[in-house]
């Protein structure tokens, strides 16, 4: 992705990367922290170009001189990157990385290293990376990336310039599954659900989901008509489908949506509906629905997610919140 793509989903992190290239106060280290698919290994990438650019345009890689392309073909020799060997980091790819930057820049004076998931670093690999932060080489450039800060050693954290990734925005997660050719109604609820594209991908391709979509419109269908069917619906289909505990936390969400959707249409902000598909029937739910009832049901189902977390019986869960949603 190029920067001006990537200022959509990080415009106060990439701000910040700028002004520390325009006034030459680019950090020795960096900590990029934040939940997993907000582009912290697509940034690094891009702040790497623009330190390695032999033309940069205010702070930004050219994406054209030999340093930009070599880069972009995963094969420049003054660029680093490190990931977990298995389940962690260990510290012979640390000392490895070490012994490397000992070397002169092939390419350039400077040398710039990326380790993923830094928070799956051993012990040992911990300790051998924080005597490298504490002694940097000249011309080097660490940045780490994490999804759970809090498990990085305090004395690595201190050495390093924390940048924050904020959650991908609503709107543009569902742009982008547009334009990879998903559908509306499935591009707009797996937007809403997750804020990492990939598990978004996930979603819209998941027949199971598919499934579960269909399940759970239909007992809001059901809802409105007859409890004692909607009981009904419970034992026939939920506890066949929705069989785990994620599973039946996944149904809650989308039943939570289902309102949401209605008290969208109330505030005439249809063109931010979960589910587009059911919009002349939602038009109909509204004018029948009050606002206060609906927010009612939102915090019955929120509610129910909370008795689930403290392991309540599944079954037992939907019927008394198929009685609260009837009132």
């Amino acid at each position: 992705m190029t920067w001006e793509e990537l200022t959509h989903t990080q415009p106060i992190v990439l701000q910040m990367l700028q002004n520390s290239i325009g006034k030459k106060r680019v950090a020795h280290a960096y900590l990029f922290e934040g939940e997993k698919g907000t582009g912290k290994k697509e940034i690094s990438f891009i702040f790497a170009k623009s330190l390695l650019c032999e033309n940069p345009v205010q702070g930004k890689p050219c994406e054209a001189c030999n340093n930009c392309r070599r880069i972009n073909n995963g094969n420049h020799p003054d660029l680093h990157f490190i990931e977990p060997d298995g389940l962690s980091i260990k510290k012979e790819q640390i000392r490895n990385l070490q012994a490397e930057f000992t070397k002169t820049g092939v390419e350039s004076k400077k040398k710039i290293y990326i380790i993923a998931h830094a928070d799956k670093m051993t012990t040992n690999a911990a300790n051998s990376l924080l005597k490298f932060l504490e002694e940097p080489v000249s011309d080097t450039n660490a940045i780490l990336l994490t999804e759970q800060v809090h498990r990085i050693l305090p004395t690595i954290l201190s050495r390093c310039q924390t940048l924050t990734f904020k959650p991908l925005p609503t709107e543009f997660l569902k742009e982008q599954l547009l334009k990879d050719g998903f559908n509306e109604t499935k591009a707009a609820v797996a937007a809403s659900l997750t804020n990492n594209y990939a598990e978004a991908v996930e979603i819209c391709q998941d027949e199971w989901f598919a499934e579960a979509r269909k399940i759970v419109l239909k007992l809001y269908e059901v809802l409105q008509k007859n409890p004692f069917e909607a009981m009904l619906k419970i034992q026939e289909d939920f506890t066949k489908h929705f069989k785990e505990r994620d599973q039946v936390d996944r149904a809650l969400d989308l039943l939570l949506l289902i309102y949401k959707d209605l008290l969208l249409v109330q505030l005439g902000k249809e063109d931010k509906l979960v589910f587009p598909d059911q919009r002349a029937y939602w038009k109909t739910e509204a004018l029948q629905t009050s606002t206060n009832r609906i927010s009612q049901s939102m915090t019955a189902i929120l509610e129910a997610k909370q008795k689930m977390n403290a392991n309540m019986n599944t079954q037992l869960l939907f019927e008394q919140l198929v009685l609260n949603l009837q009132g």
